[in-house]
């Protein structure tokens, strides 16, 4: 078993200073192929005692690496981001396939994207307004809290698909 994807060494094309929010999110894409995988269907919708699915974590886990881009880049939110931000909680059917898709898209859009802005290392500290309530950040925060946010929800799915699987939800 190789080493968790900080240990391996720089990720050619990343700044140094974005390295650990690339690490972050290629240890989630590893993490999620390992657990989703050996789901069904059922297993990824199931919501033992009321806590949240799989296939919510995943599309959350994407939703949000796309959303916390978008203000990186200093854009707001489009309707159809919006629209996908409201679907996340619902409950539609998936396939491991379809969230591993969904979630590896997010997360190759976002290792383009951290390679774009390690042409623009003196942009990393410009502040950015994020949501409606225009809340405080800057472009170095918003990569790192994507890559952050998508760990915390990594966890969630493993967690969630052991007890699940387990059969004590």
């Amino acid at each position: 078993m190789s080493p968790e994807v900080w240990l391996r060494g720089a990720i050619e094309g990343i700044a140094p200073l974005l390295q650990p929010a690339a690490h972050s999110l290629l240890q989630v894409r590893e993490e999620l192929a390992r657990v989703i995988p050996a789901m069904s269907a059922d297993e990824l919708a199931a919501t033992p005692a009321g806590a949240a699915s799989v296939s919510y974590h995943a599309r959350h886990l994407a939703g949000s690496i796309d959303r916390l881009f978008t203000y990186a880049r200093g854009e707001s939110l489009s309707e159809a981001q919006l629209t996908a931000l409201r679907a996340e909680s619902q409950a539609s059917p998936a396939t491991p396939e379809s969230l591993l898709a969904i979630v590896h898209g997010a997360i190759d859009g976002a290792l383009a994207e951290l390679r774009s802005w390690s042409e623009r290392g003196d942009a990393l500290l410009v502040p950015r307004a994020v949501g409606r309530a225009q809340l405080p950040s800057t472009v170095l925060g918003l990569l790192f809290h994507a890559a952050e946010h998508a760990q915390r929800h990594a966890g969630q799915i493993a967690t969630t698909s052991r007890i699940v699987r387990s059969g004590a939800g």
